[in-house]
């Protein structure tokens, strides 16, 4: 008979009030942890483009000790991938596995040589999250971060 009644309870399922109890405990989680990940979506985007700065920079850089000379601003960073008509002797590339991406934005990053801010070098810049030039969330390669 024991048995029988244990049997009944057990088919019985949840009961609202251990639903609702199971709901607020999640809610309360929920309200703890989120906050903690909102926000790295941003700054990953950030640590991202600032590492495809370095990299592109490493590779501007054996661009430049095979070569003699940094890429034009016409030929971009696409001589990394391609050797620019006139090098094909001492061009040693490709000096990057893939092809130039936009930044994680989705913007094209932005390279000039001769620079504005490295004279004597490249200028390397991304935009940042607001998409327009010369704001403070532009990631470069000529500001101490």
């Amino acid at each position: 008979m024991k048995i029988r009644l244990i049997r009944r309870y057990a088919a019985q399922g949840f009961t609202l009030i251990e639903l609702l109890l199971v709901l607020v405990i999640l809610t309360a989680l929920a309200a703890v942890v989120v906050p903690k990940f909102v926000g790295r979506g941003k700054q990953a985007k950030i640590v991202q483009a600032t590492t495809d700065i370095s990299g592109l920079g490493t590779a501007l850089s054996a661009f430049e000790v095979d070569n003699g000379r940094y890429p034009t601003s016409a030929e971009g960073l696409g001589a990394l991938s391609v050797a620019p008509g006139g090098l094909s002797t001492s061009w040693h590339g490709p000096y990057i596995d893939r092809p130039v991406i936009n930044d994680p934005w989705g913007n094209p990053y932005v390279y000039s040589c001769p620079g504005t801010h490295n004279t004597d070098g490249y200028d390397l810049h991304s935009f940042g999250p607001s998409g327009q030039d010369g704001g403070e969330d532009n990631i470069d390669n000529w500001s101490a971060r």
